[in-house]
């Protein structure tokens, strides 16, 4: 599933740095703001260990984990709205992504310069949340111009509801709120969903602190997680000049033991992604045998037909049952096997919604 989130932030927060520990992909990491102009794409693997379990006990020709993508968008100043420092470039990147990882400086160094010369992540916040919130403005304003007669003298329902939803967030832009703070009817959410807000979208606020603030924070983090309390958002606590250290060390080896000197039990870049994954709202099932275990991305809620549709169309058209162990049960017995003889398979019909880990072998006829 081609779904990404994009990277945002000021210049000179350590997005480039973040990104580079995420990708395999190289994007120029330089102490100077507009180092990044073009967006750097960046196709990540997910970390999963059921992969490995499910791996050790089938002995697998091959194994296919799941993967998410990340866009390194250039840093965002302020008057993007209005076009500076390429802004309309940048808004249309973020635009193009179905959720944002917001880097926010949390750290001092003297050495590293910031534009604003002084060190605040909730200003920074706040400024690249004001050029969204403008955008979103901009084009709220030019759809009720277009809905509003069509609402007021029209017989059209979905009029009406669109003008009382744009409505709605009109009145949480001109108040600095982004529009994932309104609160909507579960049945307008499609329609909020369709107007593509920026300030609507999923958001990871990802801290970026020194090696000392990476277990506990610091006071830059706490005014952050203060700030955002009322957002429908996420945090989480990264160094990323900590996380490039750990990625040039050669052996897994050498990276647990460089975690475990930190008290970390996992690098934050595998906290990163996992937390993406989530916020893209996807899931995983798999798929078990000795040709390939592979991990499967789907949208969480997806009925078993959209599920099978993700390896290829005919299995969705030609869908006939799903044939379901869960992964505790597998992994508890051993084989698919011992699954059926225990009882522990269940035939699904097209009703079914898949669930996050379901071991899954679809049957269908074109």
């Amino acid at each position: 599933m081609a779904l990404k989130c994009g990277i945002v932030g000021l210049p000179n927060v350590g997005k480039s740095t973040l990104f580079n520990c995420l990708s395999n992909a190289k994007a120029q990491s330089a102490n100077f703001p507009f180092c990044t102009i073009e967006p750097n794409l960046g196709v990540i693997t997910v970390p999963d260990e059921r992969l490995n379990k499910l791996s050790e006990l089938v002995h697998p020709e091959r194994i296919v984990p799941t993967v998410v993508e990340i866009v390194d968008i250039a840093g965002l100043v302020r008057g993007a709205s209005k076009g500076e420092g390429l802004g309309n470039k940048f808004l249309g990147n973020i635009r193009e992504t179905d959720a944002i990882i917001h880097v926010l400086r949390c750290f001092e160094n003297d050495n590293i310069t910031h534009v604003d010369t002084t060190i605040d992540p909730v200003r920074d916040k706040e400024t690249i949340d004001i050029e969204l919130q403008l955008k979103d403005l901009e084009t709220v304003e030019a759809r009720l111009a277009k809905v509003e007669k069509q609402a007021k003298t029209g017989n059209d329902p979905e009029a009406k509801r669109l003008f009382k939803i744009l409505s709605l967030y009109k009145e949480a832009l001109v108040q600095g709120k982004s529009a994932r703070t309104v609160e909507i009817d579960e049945a307008d959410q499609k329609l909020g969903k369709d107007l593509q807000l920026l300030t609507n979208k999923p958001i990871l606020y990802v801290c970026n602190v020194d090696e000392a603030a990476v277990l506990n924070g610091n006071g830059f983090v706490e005014a952050i997680k203060e700030s955002i309390k009322d957002e429908n958002a996420e945090m989480l606590v990264i160094a990323a000049a900590t996380e490039a250290d750990i990625a040039e060390l050669e052996s897994y080896e050498e990276r647990q033991m460089f975690l475990e000197d930190l008290g970390l039990s996992e690098s934050g870049v595998n906290k990163l992604i996992k937390s993406a994954y989530r916020l893209l709202q996807l899931e995983t099932y798999f798929t078990a045998g000795v040709k390939e275990v592979r991990a499967w991305t789907y949208k969480r809620g997806f009925k078993a037909p959209q599920a099978a549709g993700v390896i290829h169309s005919d299995f969705e058209k030609g869908f006939i049952r799903a044939e379901v162990i869960k992964y505790a049960d597998f992994i508890a017995l051993g084989s698919e096997q011992a699954c059926k003889e225990a009882g522990k398979m269940a035939i699904e019909g097209k009703e079914y919604v898949v669930q996050d880990g379901d071991i899954v072998h679809f049957r269908f006829n074109v």
